[in-house]
């Protein structure tokens, strides 16, 4: 739910569906992200686990989100797609372009930084905290459509669609003005 004053976030728009659990080492509930999920430090897509979704889910998909860039149209920093059901977690750096810590078949979308990984958290100095949504989608697919080459966008659409449950997990992260 959209706090008040606060741009919506990105399933507010989708949808009512059951939700489920999301869990990380990385990233607690309402607190400050860790350097490692900042871009300019570490760089680093968090570890996340997840339990509670429908039996008939056929593969998930994650996305990281921000909701309070100031674009008009919010910053994706992660979207994977196509992980296969029998996962039920990521680890540390399994966003990173050399699909390490990936299951065979997971798909990396572009980024609002134009890659194909995890990007972190990169606010503009000054600004309120932002908020950094970490998704994870079951789908009612193995496969969810799109190629690698997909906008978010084009992912989210799809997402509209096939999602049979969602889970949350929100950081956030603001960047000190410089004096």
């Amino acid at each position: 739910m959209t706090e008040p004053n606060r741009p919506p976030l990105p399933h507010d728009f989708h949808p009512v569906v059951p939700s489920f659990t999301v869990t990380s080492k990385d990233v607690e509930p309402g607190a400050t992200l860790q350097d490692a999920q900042v871009y300019a430090e570490g760089n680093t897509s968090p570890q996340l686990r997840w339990e509670g979704f429908p039996p008939e889910t056929k593969s998930f998909a994650v996305t990281c989100y921000d909701p309070d860039a100031p674009t008009g149209s919010g910053f994706w920093h992660w979207v994977l797609f196509d992980i296969p059901a029998s996962v039920t977690e990521l680890p540390l750096g399994a966003g990173t372009g050399t699909f390490d810590g990936l299951p065979d078949g997971a798909v990396h979308a572009r980024n609002d930084y134009g890659t194909k990984d995890f990007g972190g958290a990169a606010p503009p100095p000054g600004d309120p905290a932002h908020r950094y949504v970490f998704t994870v989608y079951a789908v009612d697919q193995e496969k969810l459509g799109p190629d690698s080459d997909a906008s978010p966008a084009v992912v989210g659409f799809n997402l509209r669609f096939h999602t049979l449950a969602r889970a949350q997990l929100i950081g956030e992260y603001q960047a000190v003005a410089d004096s």
